[in-house]
């Protein structure tokens, strides 16, 4: 026997590997296609940003990860089972919701509810499960350098720190892929940066696999690995240096497209008004 093992160890070792795999796959809704032909692969630990303009399934593809959408054709394996089988193990941050600034639960509440949200009846002091479950909460907000604030209303927390907080409370049960679906939205450029920056720390020491929906690869462009872009009903994934080429976007839209950059390093894309990152609209219902 080879060293490298038999093809079935082989296999498996790859499936212990790869977080989320799609193969040629394809989602409809009302009679209408939202994309086909899709092919991805997210690995254990890697950073995964997915752009595309509004409307074209970006959102539609991360309930196809979480198995609320089946498809239509193709295949796919989400932590090495059917999508939907695993999402006990998916931490999972929907579109941004904001908090009145009268809202006066704490942020460290906030956190503990994604431990135990679905609970039921009074907690019991004392028990070994309730000391482990605060030791945990105090892990994660501290992951995510929010100790100093955890104890405040989350009200009256900024934007990034409440994004924090809603990063860590998808992290408590530590799982073994995070989904952000648009948690830069409605923050500032630096706090853009600095939860893209926290995003890819916990990727490396977690070893946790990201899947974040995006409208502006600008802030998290040299945080990534690589970039799932959809446009024109189909996809197309590499590394930032290799989607985002005149080529390739030209190839995708099956229209010129050009582009740019800035002399600050920005991105700019020309000849297609939806690119995700010229565009300033929000909140695609993809």
């Amino acid at each position: 026997m080879s060293q490298a093992g038999t093809a079935a160890d082989i296999e498996a070792r790859n499936a212990k590997e790869t977080a989320v795999a799609f193969e040629r796959a394809a989602v409809r809704m009302g009679g209408r296609t939202i994309w086909s032909d899709l092919s991805l692969s997210v690995a254990r630990g890697e950073f995964v940003a997915i752009l595309g303009p509004n409307g074209a399934g970006k959102s539609t593809l991360i309930k196809a990860v979480l198995g609320l959408l089946p498809l239509a054709d193709g295949r796919a394996s989400v932590l090495g089972r059917p999508p939907g089988e695993a999402n006990d193990r998916i931490g999972y941050l929907p579109q941004r919701r904001n908090f009145d600034a009268g809202t006066r639960i704490r942020g460290v509440d906030i956190v503990k509810l994604g431990l135990d949200g679905a609970r039921w009846g009074i907690p019991i002091p004392g028990l070994p499960s309730r000391a482990r479950d605060a030791a945990r909460v105090a892990e994660v907000i501290e992951l995510v350098d929010a100790t100093v604030y955890a104890r405040k209303p989350i009200g009256e927390l900024s934007g990034g720190e409440q994004q924090r907080l809603l990063i860590a409370q998808a992290l408590v049960r530590r799982p073994e892929l995070l989904v952000l679906d648009e948690p830069l939205d409605s923050l500032d450029l630096p706090n853009q940066a600095a939860v893209a920056a926290l995003v890819r720390r916990i990727c490396r020491e977690e070893n946790v696999a990201v899947l974040l929906v995006a409208h502006d690869i600008n802030p998290i462009l040299s945080y990534l690995d690589r970039v799932v872009y959809i446009a024109g009903g189909t996809a197309v994934e590499g590394s930032p240096e290799q989607v985002i080429s005149s080529e390739t976007l030209s190839r995708l839209y099956g229209a010129p497209i050009e582009v740019l950059r800035a002399s600050d390093g920005r991105l700019v894309v020309v000849g297609q008004p939806e690119a995700p990152f010229v565009h300033g609209g929000r909140h695609s219902h993809d």
